[in-house]
């Protein structure tokens, strides 16, 4: 038993007397001063600010291509990149910049629908973003007349 304390004393000596070094010493000063600026930025987003979110094409013929414009501007406080844009199938396609845009910067998103289906259609183009929310959803329209002789697509109610 004694002996069991007198390691653990002798440890625990050696222990604290092997860190003499003052650990503040050691702190370089430009890395504090890069954490510093990373922590004052680590609040600030970017904001995309679309002048529309929805846009409609009215009345189109089926298989007619279209395309729309959405332009939007980074209203936020740090460079907005916009990482991915995923249409909800595969017959709108979504064209966006992929370079960062810097506050106060303008940007376009280029949707293009090549008139498939029929009836009322509602597509979405869903961003993903460095914003706070991390996602942002756009909405595209149409009522598609159906080619002449095409078969009517059924619905619920018919």
């Amino acid at each position: 038993m004694k002996k069991s304390v007198l390691l653990v004393a002798i440890l625990s000596v050696f222990a604290f007397s092997s860190c003499k070094d003052n650990a503040a010493d050691k702190v370089n000063e430009e890395n504090v001063a890069t954490a510093e600026a990373r922590d004052a930025e680590s609040g600030k987003f970017p904001v995309i600010t679309f002048e529309e979110s929805q846009f409609d094409f009215g009345t189109i013929d089926q298989g007619t291509n279209v395309e729309h414009v959405f332009k939007f501007k980074n209203t936020g406080e740090a460079p907005l990149l916009i990482v991915n844009a995923k249409s909800s199938c595969g017959c709108t396609v979504p064209e966006y910049t992929k370079e960062p845009v810097a506050p106060g910067d303008s940007g376009e998103l280029l949707v293009k629908f090549n008139g498939s289906g029929q009836n009322q259609v509602s597509k979405t183009v869903t961003l993903t973003t460095n914003t706070k929310a991390g996602t942002e959803t756009l909405t595209i329209k149409a009522f598609v007349n159906p080619k002449a002789g095409a078969a009517p697509v059924k619905t619920p109610t018919s």
